[in-house]
């Protein structure tokens, strides 16, 4: 069973008509949609935006239908110079960059679980290189590295940058982070998918707009790829 999450109407919507053998659950608010694409067994959801959306909808999808795997889908804002709209970008870990207890001589981003404190969660590695697989051939640059997630939708270079700096991260966004954090705690594999919808040179939200389509539509072709070959 895989299990995908998304923010996005359009990306779930997307995969949902390409599903056969439908059947829906719907639990705290949430929709969980199952079905089969090329006879795989698939549960899709539309998590709503942001960390803690993310979280409850992961841990329900868990819950309800013990995933193999669970892939994190979407739109991000570049934070590299080299990654414009339409690239793709593949976790290799993610970070949660606004966990902020510095004023406790905290590092930025430390996580702390019951057994262990950490910043980075680091996606399955046999998940990401089969997506990176997947991406070829879709006419985007694809890079594997660190996705950052924060509940704030980042415009300004001068945080985009900020963010870079602080965490190496190539990306950001606003559910990766979390759906990593509930995977990595049920021990789940995982990983995050981001098209790229807004860059360093196009990041006003009237971009983000405009080229949310074809990060969302380059996003579902990869993960069509990557059930196909499972």
């Amino acid at each position: 069973m895989i299990g995908i999450i998304s923010s996005l109407t359009d990306e779930v919507k997307g995969l949902v008509e390409l599903m056969d053998n439908t059947e829906s659950t719907k639990k705290a608010g949430l929709e969980f949609v199952k079905g089969t694409i090329f006879d795989k067994d698939i549960v899709v959801l539309e998590c709503g935006i942001g960390k803690v959306n993310a979280a409850v909808g992961t841990q329900i999808l868990i819950d309800l239908y013990s995933p193999d795997v669970v892939i994190n889908t979407g739109i991000a804002g570049s934070l590299a110079k080299d990654l414009t709209v339409g690239d793709i970008v593949i976790s290799s870990d993610c970070v949660e960059h606004d966990l902020n207890r510095t004023a406790l001589d905290e590092p930025k981003g430390l996580i702390k679980f019951p057994d262990e404190e950490r910043i980075d969660i680091p996606a399955d590695e046999d998940t990401v290189n089969r997506l990176a697989e997947c991406c070829k051939g879709l006419g985007s640059h694809v890079r594997v590295g660190r996705i950052a997630s924060g509940d704030m939708f980042v415009t300004y270079v001068r945080q985009r940058e900020n963010i870079s700096f602080e965490f190496n991260a190539l990306c950001c966004e606003m559910e990766g982070g979390a759906v990593g954090h509930t995977c990595y705690m049920n021990k789940v594999p995982f990983a995050i998918l981001r098209s790229i919808s807004d860059d360093m040179k196009f990041y006003r939200t009237e971009n983000y707009e405009e080229f949310k389509q074809l990060a969302a539509d380059r996003a579902i072709k990869a993960l069509k790829k990557f059930i196909q070959s499972d």
